[in-house]
């Protein structure tokens, strides 16, 4: 993984005017749990004695873009201006946004860029957005772009051509060292992602991504989040 805050220093993007992200209510509630069974005397559930909570995120349509992408969509010297933290350090839903124009002309505004840049230009859409747009859109892990689609991307500045690298995202989740080591995993296997609720289902394949920057998160995007009805109150586990 790079170094996402000398990357940040690097392209001159840093969100200073951004306040720092505060601890995400997973995160309290966490450590509140963990202090109420040890105060109690009780042994902690296994949920508990997890190093770090795990938070179930549904990813919505949105790409990543070199640094010459976007200068080239929003003129020279441009640079992602920061909106919103996202739950992985570093990472912003940046205030920028695109146009996609997809086979036969069809297009989905107001594509969300996130940042900081990247070393490559991605698309991630879901399945449903492939099929309004006309795409045969292959499910790939993220980077691994070689052999998709293309499209044209529209900003205020000027057009930018992608000739590969429109994805469906595969399910995954980001993990720390320990949190791999919690769960008896590594980088590159599959775990399962129980989802409980009135539409209690089951995600097979969840590609183990670990690194020490990485907060406990899986991604699914908007068509599997709305399968399996997931809210912020959905009882989810991660199984071997």
């Amino acid at each position: 993984m790079e170094d996402f805050g000398r990357q940040l220093d690097e392209i001159g993007a840093f969100p200073m005017s951004l306040p720092p992200p505060s601890p995400h209510r997973i995160e309290i509630e966490h450590l509140v749990r963990r202090s109420i069974y040890q105060k109690l005397g009780r042994d902690l559930p296994r949920t508990a004695q997890a190093p770090n909570p795990l938070l179930v995120n549904i990813s919505a349509r949105h790409c990543h873009l070199t640094p010459a992408a976007v200068e080239a969509l929003f003129g020279p010297g441009a640079k992602l201006t920061p909106m919103k933290w996202l739950y992985q350090k570093d990472q912003f839903a940046a205030k920028e946004m695109v146009t996609l124009i997809g086979p036969r002309s069809r297009v989905i505004s107001n594509l969300r860029i996130l940042g900081p840049c990247r070393s490559l230009n991605q698309v991630e859409l879901a399945l449903t957005d492939s099929i309004a747009l006309g795409f045969d859109v292959p499910i790939r892990f993220s980077g691994n772009i070689a052999g998709t689609p293309g499209c044209m991307l529209m900003g205020p500045n000027g057009f930018f051509e992608m000739n590969e690298g429109v994805i469906r995202a595969a399910p995954h989740v980001h993990m720390h060292p320990d949190d791999a080591a919690f769960h008896g995993v590594k980088a590159g296997d599959f775990m399962k992602l129980k989802v409980g609720g009135p539409c209690a289902t089951t995600f097979d394949r969840l590609f183990v991504r670990v690194d020490p920057e990485f907060k406990l998160e899986v991604h699914i995007d908007t068509d599997e989040g709305n399968a399996c009805a997931l809210q912020p109150d959905t009882p989810v586990e991660l199984l071997k």
